[in-house]
């Protein structure tokens, strides 16, 4: 088994899985499913799992011994806003929109009088397969800041700071991100599994 489907059409991040995953055929959400799932779990992991078994039941009978599906749900969790926006992230203003997602956050934190509050990116992975259902958790802790800075990345990237930098995730390389991001550690607690899964 080494044709993978990312349950996403979200262009950031199947671009990073494709940085991150070799060795394997990725296809995008969009090449076999149509319409919206409803995400309408209470944690990052239902999320994850129900975007999985979604596509994953969707699939022709034969290609349920092919493929596999990986779901990411993924988001920002600030203490200061009670660690919102959460699983609510790509919908944090009511809109899937990065840049009025960003506003409500900027807004959230200056009427508290704010300029930085300690703040972690969460990312669970679920796997979806012929053999069974797993999933795993990647964090990423840092702090948020009050202004945009950098052009690299999507998001919230912009705004947060991970800890040991001084820069913010937008201000870093593709490559330097991959290296230390959320994603990147849920992938590899999932390499055993994957690792086999491409060995056949």
């Amino acid at each position: 088994m080494k044709k993978i489907i990312i349950a996403s059409s979200n262009h950031g991040k199947i671009k990073e899985f494709k940085a991150l995953l070799q060795g394997f055929e990725l296809f995008s959400l969009d090449e076999f499913f149509k319409g919206e799932i409803e995400e309408n779990g209470l944690s990052f992991k239902e999320n994850a799992l129900i975007k999985a078994r979604a596509i994953y039941n969707s699939l022709e009978q034969k290609d349920k011994k092919e493929f596999i599906v990986l779901s990411d749900d993924s988001g920002l969790c600030v203490e200061a806003l009670a660690f919102r926006p959460g699983i609510f992230s790509a919908r944090f203003s009511g809109q899937k929109d990065d840049g009025l997602n960003r506003k409500k956050l900027l807004d959230e934190l200056s009427a508290l009088k704010i300029s930085k509050s300690k703040a972690y990116f969460k990312s669970v992975i679920a796997l979806c397969s012929f053999y069974g259902e797993c999933f795993t958790n990647g964090l990423l802790r840092g702090y948020v800041i009050d202004k945009e800075l950098g052009e690299n990345g999507f998001g919230y990237d912009c705004l947060f700071v991970p800890n040991s930098y001084e820069k913010t995730l937008a201000q870093l390389s593709f490559e330097e991100k991959n290296l230390i991001s959320h994603r990147k550690k849920a992938l590899e607690n999932m390499e055993f599994l994957l690792r086999s899964f491409r060995k056949g």
